[in-house]
């Protein structure tokens, strides 16, 4: 593990983007939103998936010269089309343009079809709250895990976002339909670490806390057990029907995830006249969260997303902790 400066990581990423015939401002945007998800801890959706994001580039399934346009308006609802652009940005632009419509309407969805890998989901999450909305999200991704009861691979683990401001720092639930993310069971099997409980299920049905025989077996352990796996048959099937985009079970193509489809929702509370009521309940709820009492005595109850501006400045002093091998894949890049 070497800890890479934040500008150093966000100047390689723009380098290696701009070598790929990305426009500069694109190239500086999408290094941006990378970089700042390994800065503010999610290594599994950051630096070590930039890779991947290149390799997209390089095999043709992420066009950079292409932008998301809009495709039909259905009063608070549009859809858009990602014309196989590049994921994050697309997903930057269709939660902007969420957010612009909840400004003038209450609420603002914008449903996307035909884009790629959107990389950290959280990110757009935090630009809903932070611009004083709850933000909800979710993309559909190619087959990850079985229905229940089933073996083979048939549904996604089509990550939900829901973010919601206070007056400190938002509060981010950003969930793969998964126990454990395919990012999170690939870091483990890199880094060759159990995880830290049975995460699914290995070739010969056994349950297991070993990642590679997990993401070998394609069979990750759905959050809720049966509940997990229809959850996320209905988001897909909501995503792919708000977008008019494909479903899960088109989105698999040779190489890999293709076109999936994704749903932004942006809730501004600035609308109600009681929004001050509704933030001060909302500070006083996860005021409560923290007055639990621990488990252990040293590692005091947090909300989700608590902790983001805390690791975010300690990467900041001291460098962003990254594999040094995929450090150095990317610098050959």
């Amino acid at each position: 593990m070497v800890r890479v400066p934040f500008e150093e990581m966000k100047t390689v990423f723009e380098r290696v983007l701009k070598s790929r015939n990305v426009r500069e401002e694109d190239a500086v945007l999408c290094a941006k939103l990378v970089a700042e998800t390994s800065l503010e801890g999610v290594y599994t959706h950051g630096a070590h998936r930039f890779i991947q994001l290149v390799t997209m580039i390089d095999q043709g399934i992420i066009d950079v010269h292409q932008k998301p346009t809009l495709e039909s308006s259905y009063g608070v609802l549009e859809r858009w089309d990602g014309n196989r652009g590049m994921g994050n940005l697309n997903a930057h632009r269709a939660m902007s343009r969420a957010i612009e419509l909840a400004k003038e309407r209450t609420i603002g969805v914008v449903a996307l079809k035909n884009t790629n890998h959107w990389m950290r989901p959280g990110t757009y999450g935090l630009m809903a709250a932070e611009a004083g909305c709850i933000g909800i999200l979710w993309t559909n991704t190619m087959p990850l895990m079985p229905a229940w009861g089933g073996v083979e691979p048939k549904v996604g683990n089509n990550p939900l976002v829901i973010a919601v401001p206070s007056s400190e720092d938002p509060l981010l639930v950003d969930m793969a339909m998964s126990l454990f993310s395919y990012g999170k069971l690939e870091s483990h099997a890199r880094e060759q670490q159990s995880l830290p409980v049975v995460g699914g299920w290995d070739r010969d049905g056994n349950l297991t806390s070993d990642a590679q025989a997990i993401m070998d077996s394609k069979r990750p352990l759905p959050i809720g057990f049966w509940k997990g796996t229809s959850l996320a048959l209905a988001l897909d099937l909501v995503v792919a029907a708000l977008s008019g985009g494909r479903t899960t079970l088109e989105i698999h193509g040779e190489g890999g995830e293709r076109s999936p489809s994704q749903v932004f929702i942006a809730i501004d509370l600035a609308s109600f006249e009681d929004r001050e009521q509704i933030l001060a309940r909302i500070d006083a709820s996860l005021a409560d969260i923290n007055a639990s009492t621990p488990l252990e005595e040293d590692k005091p109850v947090r909300w989700p997303g608590q902790r983001r501006n805390e690791i975010r400045a300690e990467n900041l002093a001291k460098g962003i902790p990254t594999n040094a091998g995929i450090w150095q894949r990317i610098l050959a890049l």
